[in-house]
């Protein structure tokens, strides 16, 4: 049984990772009614998501190691606080240039909630309650990841999309209070010093290749517009991998991944959200733009995968910190990859229940199977002092590697989304969800009831 303490840290965890999870899947089907009111095609629907991403992505680790340093609570506070003030530019956006830049405030805060949210889950709870309680976490943020497109398409159809912004504001509030009745945390916070450079170096890093990957259809590779961003942004990783070595405070610690889970699981971690913010673009996009389905349509249908999701994920939480976490992280991601291989029986008619459907109840049981255990696999490989930032370079590889598979449609779909494009990108999908199974299978490693 959970204490009054440890099911507030659980509330309080949730709220704050929902909050940024299901502000990065609500733009979704929210895209064609955005573009239809500011202006712009896909390259624009592109930069809306990932500018979102950028941020996030690229903040998330120091963001981990401010909640290291600082405070987790002081931290979330900050991240809501900052989150409130940036949907309500993004809700009065007069321009796409000016929601882009919105949406990477946005995403500046966003990074301040979710490492800081998971760590306070690995410090409050232990051993086979924390992989349970982990698996309530990814019910229910996986819920937020997916409820976006259902919440977004009732939002665009029966009033409008910038109210998917304004909505955030209720579980901010809600989270504020509930924050305030945590009790102090035991240990003092450690000030220390933060590594900006790298920082800065992550953001050029992955700035320079996304530019270059959403742009490139427009100029071609060899221009000096996509060539010269591509090569400082390749230079800028470089750099700072060369620089979190030399470091004496690096916001990325790359000792961490000597440790065989840790490591295995974020290169699983990259394959499956890769291929999770890839399917989800692409079927929200997909069904209105070419099945002329509502924004709402739109949103339910990714709503199976939603149920299963809430209702399935808890015991297969639980179940990893009896069996471990291998057997699950190599059937859940095979089970989802077989699930968009049967959608590319899809035609023109777009047909939900007979060419949709089938793949998506897989889609969701595939994910329900893997997400908690992949996250137990994860942060159970490091020490609990650790949790923050473990946490965050977690999040920063899922949130990249959603950001670089988004970023990368065009190589594989051009300049538009059809019917063709859409089944290269199912095949596209089914092919990350099948390396991180496979990683899985070959890298992960039963940890011993003492570890």
């Amino acid at each position: 049984m959970m204490t009054k303490e440890q099911r507030l840290v659980l509330c309080v965890s949730i709220l704050a990772s929902f909050i940024a999870f299901l502000d990065g899947s609500v733009i979704n089907v929210a895209l064609p009614a955005i573009s239809a009111e500011l202006g712009g095609g896909l390259a624009s629907q592109q930069w809306i998501v990932d500018s979102y991403l950028i941020t996030l992505g690229s903040l998330i680790l120091i963001a981990g190691s401010l909640s290291d340093l600082f405070g987790r609570k002081k931290i979330l506070a900050v991240g809501l606080w900052g989150f409130a003030l940036s949907s309500i530019l993004c809700a009065v956006a007069p321009t796409n240039e000016f929601l882009i830049v919105a949406r990477a405030l946005q995403g500046v805060a966003g990074a301040l909630l979710v490492p800081s949210s998971l760590a306070l889950i690995i410090a409050a709870f232990s051993g086979e309650k924390q992989s349970r309680a982990i698996g309530i976490w990814t019910a229910w943020t996986g819920m937020a990841f997916l409820i976006g497109p259902l919440l977004g398409g009732f939002l665009v159809d029966f009033s409008s999309w910038r109210y998917i912004f304004a909505i955030n504001l209720i579980p901010i509030v809600a989270t504020i209070g509930l924050l305030s009745l945590l009790k102090p945390e035991k240990r003092p916070p450690r000030i220390g010093k933060v590594d900006y450079i790298g920082a800065i170096l992550c953001t050029a890093g992955l700035g320079g290749p996304v530019y270059a990957l959403i742009e490139q259809p427009h100029y071609g590779w060899t221009h000096p517009l996509i060539a010269w961003p591509l090569f400082i942004g390749i230079l800028s990783l470089v750099l700072l991998i060369w620089h979190e070595r030399r470091t004496p405070k690096p916001m990325l610690p790359l000792d961490l991944f000597k440790v065989r889970n840790f490591f295995i699981g974020n290169m699983a971690t990259i394959a499956i959200y890769g291929g999770l913010s890839l399917a989800t673009f692409l079927i929200s996009v997909f069904t209105q733009q070419v099945g002329h389905y509502t924004a709402l349509e739109a949103g339910l249908s990714l709503l199976p995968v939603t149920i299963i999701m809430f209702l399935l994920s808890p015991r297969f939480g639980s179940l990893a910190g009896k069996v471990g976490p291998r057997v699950l992280m190599t059937i859940g991601p095979l089970i989802a990859s077989l699930g968009f291989i049967i959608m590319l029986r899809v035609d023109a008619s777009v047909h939900y229940w007979t060419q949709l459907f089938p793949g998506v109840l897989l889609f969701g049981l595939g994910l329900a199977v893997t997400v908690a255990p992949l996250t137990s696999a994860v942060l159970g490989a490091i020490d609990k002092e650790q949790a923050g930032i473990g946490s965050a370079i977690n999040n920063a590889l899922a949130r990249v590697a959603g950001l670089l598979a988004i970023a990368a449609l065009g190589l594989f779909i051009g300049s538009e989304l059809t019917l063709e494009s859409f089944k290269s990108g199912l095949i596209v999908t089914a092919a990350l969800l099948l390396a991180g199974g496979l990683l899985s299978a070959a890298g992960i490693r039963t940890p011993r009831p003492n570890n």
